[in-house]
C-alpha cells in the first residue's frame, strides 16, 4: 500500500519550506519514524520520519527545491523488514549515512562558549549538508574526496569550493606562462538561492533598523573577579555537575539582575502601550553553518548556574545537529550575543525585535589599566548594549551596562543581591 510522504508544519506563519538533504535512496528500505528527508523553514532545519515502515518508492521533490506545508514530496511503499535486514532495520541497503553518535553534553570551554569540539573518538560520520551537496553535484565530485572541517564533522559548502579551488590551481600552469586573457578564464562566480532562513535572518535585521530607533552604548569589564571565582571552583563544579562553568552563566545572572533594575529593557511596545514583563526569557545567539539562531531560556531568573550552564550545552548540541525546535526559539524577552568566541573584540549588535535590547559580549584581551593610580595589565573585555530608544533612555542604558558591570567583576554581588 502507497503512503504520502508530506511537508509537516513547522510553526505558526511558516507556509513554505525548503528541502534539504535526502537522508535515504529511492528503493531504500527504512522503518517508521526514522528520518528520511532534512527540510528547512526560516526558523529551524528539522527532519521528517517515514510514516510507515518500507520502501522509499518516489521522491517528488529534489534538495533545493521548495514546498509548501502539507505537499506530497515522496512515496512510500508500506513492507516488512527483508529477512536479512539487521536489528537496526537498515535493512538491504544501507542508509546514506550513520545518525551521529548520542553522547552526553560536552563540557564548554571558557572561551568558546557556544562550539565546544567533538573528540575524535566521539567524532560521527561525515554529514553532507545541503549546500555541500549541491556543490559536490556541480563539480561532479563525491563526498570521500573531500575533507569535512564542520562542526561535527559535516562537510560544509566551503570544503567543497576550497577542495575545488586547490584542483584548480594544482592544474594551472606557472605564473609566466600566463597571460591576462588566460588568467581571466579562471575567474568564477557561484550565484545560489538564500535558504528559508537566511531570508528571514536579512528581512528581520532590516526590519529592526527601519522600525526601531537603536542606540548603542559601551563599557568594559574586568574580568579578574569572575575568572577567580570561576577557577576556584571549577574542578568542584566539573565534578558535581559534569559540566564546566563557563562565562555565559554569569552574563546571563548578571543580565537577570541588571534587568531587574531597568525594567524597560525587559519590556516591548505594543502599538501605544508598553508591556512590561515580571519574568526574564533569556535568549543568546548560537551561529551555524545555515545561519544564527537565538535559543531561549524560560525563566532565567529561577535558574542556577549549573541550570544554565546545562541547558546552554544542549541548546549547542541541538544547533550543530539541526535539532533546534520552534519552541526552543519562540519568545525572549532580552538576548545576549557572545561574538568573542569568534574573536570579536567590539561590535554593535542588533536587537531582536520586538525586544528592546541587546546585550554584546566580546573578546577577553589583557590590556594596561589604571587602578588605584598603577597601571597594570588586567583581562578586559568590551560589552556594548544596543536599545531602543524610543522605550529606553541613554540614563537606563548606562545603569544597565553598570550593573552589568558590577555583578560581572565582583559574582557576589549577585549570590548577595547587593
Amino acid at each position: 500500500m502507497a503512503f504520502d510522504l508530506k511537508v509537516p508544519s513547522v510553526g505558526e506563519s511558516i507556509t513554505e519550506v525548503q528541502i534539504g538533504k535526502w537522508l535515504v535512496k529511492k528503493g531504500d528500505f527504512v522503518r517508521r519514524d526514522e528520518p528520511v528527508v532534512e527540510i528547512e523553514s526560516e526558523k529551524a532545519t528539522m527532519e521528517v520520519p517515514a510514516p510507515v515502515t518500507g520502501i522509499l518508492s518516489a521522491i517528488l521533490k529534489e534538495t533545493g527545491d521548495t514546498a509548501t506545508i502539507d505537499e506530497v514530496i515522496g512515496h512510500m511503499e508500506e513492507k516488512d523488514a527483508p529477512a536479512s535486514s539487521d536489528s537496526s532495520g537498515k535493512g538491504k541497503a544501507e542508509k546514506i549515512e550513520q545518525k551521529e553518535t548520542s553522547k552526553p553534553a560536552r563540557a564548554l570551554d571558557a572561551d568558546t562558549d557556544l562550539e565546544p569540539e567533538v573528540s575524535q573518538e566521539t567524532r560521527p560520520t561525515t554529514r553532507v549538508m545541503p549546500a555541500a551537496q549541491r556543490a559536490l553535484a556541480d563539480k561532479g565530485l563525491e563526498a570521500r574526496d573531500v575533507e569535512a572541517t564542520g562542526p561535527g564533522g559535516r562537510l560544509l559548502k566551503e570544503d567543497v569550493m576550497r577542495h575545488g579551488s586547490s584542483m584548480v590551481s594544482a592544474q594551472m600552469p606557472e605564473p609566466e606562462e600566463l597571460d591576462a586573457k588566460t588568467l581571466a578564464g579562471y575567474r568564477e562566480e557561484e550565484v545560489v538561492p538564500m535558504s528559508p532562513m537566511r531570508r528571514t535572518i536579512a528581512n528581520h535585521l532590516v526590519s529592526a533598523q527601519q522600525n526601531a530607533a537603536l542606540l548603542t552604548t559601551f563599557n568594559e569589564v574586568d574580568m579578574s573577579g569572575s575568572m577567580a571565582l570561576r577557577k576556584q571552583l571549577q574542578d568542584d563544579f566539573v565534578k558535581k555537575y559534569g559540566i564546566k562553568l563557563g562565562f555565559m552563566s554569569f552574563f546571563i545572572k548578571a543580565s537577570v539582575e541588571a534587568l531587574k533594575l531597568v525594567p524597560e529593557l525587559n519590556a516591548e511596545i505594543r502599538d501605544n502601550s508598553i508591556a512590561y514583563r515580571n519574568y526574564y526569557d533569556i535568549g543568546f545567539a548560537v551561529g551555524t553553518e545555515k545561519g544564527l539562531v537565538v535559543p531561549v531560556l524560560r525563566n532565567a531568573e529561577a535558574m542556577s548556574y549549573a541550570e544554565i550552564e546545562l541547558a546552554i550545552s544542549e541548546f549547542a548540541q541541538k544547533a550543530r545537529q539541526n535539532k533546534i525546535s520552534m519552541e526552543d526559539l519562540k519568545g525572549g524577552t532580552f538576548t545576549i550575543s557572545n561574538g568573542g568566541v569568534y574573536g570579536s573584540l567590539l561590535s554593535t549588535p542588533i536587537v531582536n525585535t520586538p525586544q528592546s535590547g541587546i546585550l554584546g559580549m566580546h573578546a577577553i584581551q589583557d590590556r594596561p589599566v589604571a587602578v588605584d593610580g598603577q597601571v597594570v595589565i588586567r583581562p578586559m573585555m568590551y560589552i556594548a548594549l544596543t536599545y531602543d530608544h524610543r522605550i529606553v533612555d541613554g540614563k537606563g542604558a548606562v545603569t544597565f551596562l553598570k550593573r552589568i558591570k558590577d555583578c560581572v567583576e565582583n559574582p557576589m554581588r549577585i549570590l548577595l543581591e547587593v
